[in-house]
């Protein structure tokens, strides 16, 4: 009751009941051992501890993914340069086999690795704590309730240490696939760029009508070709007009075939060999006086009606040649497969390279009905544009095969200039 206290009784000890040790101060045991649950504590302590720092590690991982992910978007996000002098240095630093991905600071297949590893550390660790508390605890002396419990939390601890290791292999997999996902479609849309680039450069742009572009043949093969992607209705009359530029010998070749089953010749124009052109339907045979083999833009036209099998040539504009009972009375039969460039002995195919057409052509037009020699004129000095109205040179109606390839073409009279 005293305010002050006599001097040396400022520390009191207070003696304890014996079922409450257990919760107080540690009794000493015999030989100077710590008892079970006292150990018991100081493990869970220290395995809390680990996990502590492994919440540490894990979370110190996860940033790091979470950097190398941010990495990768802004990587994606990056706008490809523009502008020629931009599209000189890509192309300069595509031919130098420079990595168009960027430097990453580090591999992130590296960093995974590491991060695996220390995982695995850690998981050792756990391993080595459960064997050392194996050894120096007695379990027979711990209460059954501490020893279920503690296999419960190191069964836990294992388990979640499987899962974030699994979790980190599958991230690690994930953003090595990302990456070369990555480094791919970056590599293909600037070949893709580059490719438009130097099209761009040779001017092989898009058209500035549909109708002007021709067909190039530069080689004689039995593979380069064009094709009509429309078919013919029945005819009993037509005329075929064409722009052409060859100087192939001996002869041009065929710039066009018309096969139909059960005739491959139905109509077909060709010069082969030292043969003069000839104009060919249902298989039977007119000569026709033109001569275009001189490297020269020239304009043709063949007209011909069933009506007697009459047929006229013009060329330049001018009628050459005319004759008549050329399959007199054969309609032309419909559905056949259009080809320029390739003479067909099967419907659409069984080219022969000897008769393959080497050179330009363009504006290769048909109508169903045979035209006057003044419209003929008018086309041949461009004065009129009449696209065919069976089939029209128009560029989504004619695809090209093999190698053969569509430009821009020279204008009608850049074309009337070169005769």
């Amino acid at each position: 009751g005293d305010s002050e206290s006599p001097p040396g009784s400022r520390f009191v000890c207070t003696s304890l009941p014996l079922d409450a040790a257990g919760a107080g101060c540690p009794v000493p045991m015999q030989g100077g051992a710590l008892p079970p649950e006292e150990e018991l504590r100081a493990t869970v302590l220290q395995l809390r501890e680990t996990v502590l720092q492994q919440k540490e590690t894990i979370g110190s991982q996860r940033d790091a993914i979470r950097e190398l992910t941010g990495k990768l978007s802004r990587c994606e996000g990056a706008g490809g340069p523009d502008g020629k002098g931009a599209t000189a240095a890509w192309r300069k630093e595509l031919s130098k086999g420079k990595d168009t991905m960027g430097d990453l600071p580090r591999d992130p297949a590296q960093v995974i690795d590491q991060l695996s590893r220390t995982m695995q550390t850690l998981k050792d660790r756990l391993e080595s704590l459960e064997h050392q508390l194996r050894a120096n605890v007695s379990y027979a002396a711990l209460p059954p309730e501490l020893r279920e419990m503690l296999q419960r939390r190191l069964g836990d601890l294992e388990r979640q240490l499987l899962s974030k290791v699994a979790e980190l292999e599958d991230e690690k997999s994930l953003l090595h696939n990302e990456t070369s996902a990555h480094r791919q479609k970056t590599e293909t849309a600037l070949n893709a760029l580059l490719e438009r680039v130097s099209e761009l450069e040779k001017g092989n742009s898009a058209f500035k009508s549909p109708d002007e572009f021709k067909v190039s043949l530069p080689l004689r093969t039995n593979y380069l070709y064009g094709k009509i992607k429309k078919t013919l209705p029945e005819l009993y009359a037509f005329t075929v007009c064409l722009w052409l530029r060859s100087s192939a010998s001996p002869g041009i070749g065929t710039p066009f075939s018309y096969a139909v089953p059960g005739q491959a010749n139905e109509i077909v124009l060709i010069e082969w060999g030292n043969n003069p052109i000839e104009l060919l339907i249902n298989d039977k045979v007119a000569q026709l006086p033109l001569f275009v083999s001189d490297g020269k833009w020239h304009h043709i036209c063949v007209t011909w009606t069933t009506r007697d099998g009459m047929w006229e040539a013009f060329q330049d504009g001018e009628k050459l040649g005319t004759g008549e009972n050329l399959a007199p009375w054969h309609p032309i039969k419909p559905g056949g497969v259009l080809i320029l460039g390739q003479e067909q002995d099967t419907v659409g195919g069984r080219f022969d390279a000897t008769q393959a057409f080497v050179g330009e052509m363009s504006q290769f037009n048909i109508w169903d009905r045979v035209l006057k020699a003044e419209d003929i004129m008018n086309i041949a000095n461009c004065s009129t544009n009449m696209p065919g109205n069976i089939i029209p040179w128009v560029d989504n109606n004619v695809d090209v095969f093999g190698g053969a390839t569509k430009w821009p073409v020279e204008t009608c009279e850049e074309r009337l200039l070169d005769l």
